[in-house]
């Protein structure tokens, strides 16, 4: 059930109803979010509820044990570790062990050995990737003592299901859900209407935009690469940069609304990566709760930037590697972030020699030259990360090397779409903040009218088949 369906929208202005008859009793408000949650997971796959019971046990345990201990270091530290590797044997279980068996048929073909690797046919949970960040951090708080390790399984459970993240994240901190969950939630009339526009912006996004651009041109030109010329290629190229992130920062806006009409305030996401002009700057701009994961629970651990310059480089290869490979068992995503942690490094190494130039202080061609540079690497990376195969992404590299630049299967519809897609992308924030503003102030029956005029258009102009979202797989 996704967030643009219409069952979807009569479901959720049912449950905002109940949600805020009953919000002053803090068990039966918590109880009906967890069953709302639970209900959403099971029509995708009701199978893998057990694996979110499981995680929710482990960080319910581990926490009071990591209490427990006291100022007991080793044993602290022993829970810890346990509880991270009970999570990360999961997602390794589902998402990697497949990978490691192929590899292996593949190195014994190489060998001229006949031993065929079996199909395990482990379907990976429904955004198994997002669960496990989000388990392991908040074991991980408890031990860094940022945060309580005593809590119920049910707050445990409504931590890690909470349904409008649970597809496709923010991956969330305790901070952010967790520690709010006792507080009596509230909600003015103008933070409804604020989080009803954060929703219509992000089905905009992702009905008007992504879909039709992806289904228009970029879907088929990744299907089949060798069918296009190279110029043809290298629009989908950068169509694709621009469907991920209207596909993808149109679900976070959709869940940060929802999870605003519930009172409960959501981190950004995304803040204009395209801006940036270094390739540092576009991941201080893009998944943001992944970006700011991994160097917190990850890069700082190994070190950061506070060792040798060799460490530092080397830390920066191992966080990109294996935040690629978190997206999916294939080598493809493992290539996508080792590619864009070689870029990094590239980049350090270019700041050491020539001196990394401080806020403002950048010339016009030099930002020029960054963005294009930022922009280009990008684009280049996520071939690998789009293409469902390694096959189809050597195809597309191969055709975009024959240089042919025949724009024939280039439609009206894709040009119209890309140009909107940039047009809306270069609108600057003050443009929505004035439209939310104007949104917030207009009557009741204004607002209606405009949702529901939104709504119509929207149904009318996706007039492609809705994909589904893409991150979605992860």
């Amino acid at each position: 059930m996704s967030f643009h369906t219409t069952s979807f929208m009569v479901l959720l202005c049912a449950l905002f109803a109940i949600y805020w008859l009953i919000a002053r009793w803090r068990l039966p408000r918590l109880w009906l979010l967890l069953l709302a949650s639970l209900g959403f997971y099971a029509v995708w796959n009701p199978l893998p509820l057990l694996l979110y019971l499981l995680a929710a046990i482990v960080n319910g345990v581990a926490g009071r044990l990591i209490e427990r201990a006291g100022k007991n270091q080793a044993t602290r530290k022993t829970v810890m570790v346990v509880a991270v590797l009970i999570h990360v044997a999961v997602l390794v279980t589902y998402k990697y062990l497949q990978l490691l068996i192929n590899s292996v048929g593949t190195v014994a073909g190489w060998l001229h050995l006949t031993w065929q690797p079996p199909q395990l046919g482990l379907a990976h949970p429904l955004g198994l990737s997002f669960l496990t960040f989000q388990a392991i951090g908040y074991v991980v708080d408890v031990y860094w003592r940022k945060t309580s390790g005593r809590r119920s399984l049910l707050h445990h459970l409504l931590f890690l299901t909470f349904f409008p993240r649970v597809v496709s994240g923010p991956i969330l901190r305790a901070s952010d859900l967790l520690e709010k969950l006792d507080h009596r939630p509230t909600l003015t009339s103008v933070e409804g209407a604020q989080s009803l526009f954060r929703i219509t912006e992000g089905l905009a996004k992702k009905l008007l935009l992504a879909d039709v651009l992806g289904g228009s041109f970029v879907n088929p030109v990744f299907s089949n690469p060798t069918g296009y010329s190279a110029l043809e290629c290298v629009i989908a190229a950068v169509g694709y940069t621009l469907q991920l992130y209207f596909d993808f920062s149109g679900y976070s806006d959709i869940a940060i609304g929802i999870a605003g009409l519930f009172g409960i305030r959501f981190p950004e996401n995304f803040n204009k990566p395209y801006h940036a002009t270094d390739l540092f700057s576009f991941w201080n701009r893009w998944h943001l709760t992944l970006s700011t994961w991994l160097r917190d629970y990850l890069y700082r651990p190994l070190g950061g930037n506070q060792g040798t310059k060799l460490q530092t480089l080397r830390n920066t290869m191992i966080v990109m590697s294996l935040g690629g490979l978190w997206h999916g068992g294939d080598w493809r995503f493992l290539i996508w972030g080792a590619l864009h942690g070689l870029f990094l490094v590239l980049w350090r190494i270019w700041w050491w020699v020539v001196g990394k130039p401080k806020r403002g202080e950048a010339g016009l061609v030099r930002n020029v030259v960054g963005w294009l540079v930022m922009f280009n690497c990008v684009v280049f990376a996520r071939i690998f990360f789009r293409a469902d195969t390694m096959t189809l992404a050597i195809d597309m590299f191969r055709q975009l090397g024959t240089l042919t630049t025949s724009l024939a299967r280039v439609s009206a519809l894709t040009w119209g779409s890309l140009a909107a897609c940039i047009v809306f992308y270069a609108l600057p924030r003050p443009v929505f903040d004035k439209s939310q503003e104007l949104f917030v102030r207009s009557p009741v029956l204004v607002r209606a009218a405009l949702l529901i005029g939104l709504g119509l258009l929207v149904r009318q102009f996706s007039s492609i088949e809705s994909q589904p979202y893409i991150y979605l797989q992860y």
